[in-house]
């Protein structure tokens, strides 16, 4: 997967920008800042960051993936941002320096730790005190019909799959609220608030739309089930979805999100 997000790095960049937007002006993060980015993947916010917080201020990336960490740190040397550091490493076990982050950020990184409670207290720990959390995740893919509509128009064609785990880690393990909630409070978080906000998906045009689908999402998993004759009508049935429902500019379908906010 982090192999297929760098070959995609642009792909995901200009689909995700609302997402990027509003989760980053939610964050409002400030010149001279610490700020850690949960799951920075190829670095798209964590440049944002970086030239907000400036040399006064610095910006740590921790991410699991090894492609997708040396993309970050390539274009982090590249934008001649010095204050940026990475770290291969997974938030549930890194020694984070304590009290060191004025902000922990995240855009889609916190849905995938096996025990959440021992990782956000443990990012937690490298927080100042008032320090703030923001992250953005998914609420019930329903809610998303960039998600739905095309694994709707695929499912017919594909063979069918077991029900997933909701509290398994995955994109829509935090799709409750209250198991957020509930989450952030036994880490020691307080003042926790989540916003339901939909956010329009940038497809650009279907062949950009089918580019991101067919490599991230949940959508790839389904398709490896099928034969290729199957995953060849499947992904034929996405495309005519995707072209009844996005307009010229790549845009009419959202992501139902949830916009989470903690202090310590």
């Amino acid at each position: 997967m982090g192999r297929a997000w760098v070959s995609q790095q642009a792909v995901i960049s200009d689909v995700f920008t609302s997402v990027t937007n509003v989760s980053c002006n939610a964050a409002a993060a400030a010149p001279a800042e610490h700020v850690v980015d949960i799951g920075c993947g190829t670095g798209d916010t964590l440049l944002d960051f970086a030239r907000i917080v400036g040399p006064s201020g610095a910006v740590l990336g921790v991410d699991v993936s090894v492609p997708m960490l040396d993309l970050a740190r390539q274009r982090a040397a590249k934008a001649g941002y010095g204050n940026v550091s990475c770290a291969l490493a997974d938030a549930t076990t890194y020694a984070f320096e304590p009290g060191w982050a004025d902000l922990v950020y995240s855009r889609f990184g916190v849905m995938f730790f096996d025990d959440p409670v021992k990782a956000f207290t443990n990012i937690r720990g490298g927080m100042k005190r008032g320090a703030r959390l923001v992250f953005v995740c998914f609420r019930a893919m329903p809610e998303s019909p960039w998600f739905r509509v095309p694994i709707e128009a695929a499912r017919p064609h594909l063979p069918a799959q077991p029900p997933a785990d909701p509290l398994a880690p995955g994109m829509f393990s935090f799709a409750r609220a209250e198991r957020v909630r509930g989450i952030l409070s036994d880490a020691g978080f307080r003042e926790i608030a989540l916003n339901a906000v939909d956010v329009p998906m940038h497809g650009k045009d279907i062949a950009q739309s089918m580019a991101f689908m067919t490599q991230a999402g949940p959508l790839p998993a389904i398709l490896e089930s099928g034969s290729d004759e199957q995953r060849k009508r499947a992904t034929e049935a996405v495309r005519q979805a995707l072209a009844a429902h996005i307009g010229a500019d790549g845009r009419g379908l959202h992501a139902g999100l949830w916009l989470v906010s903690a202090l310590t």
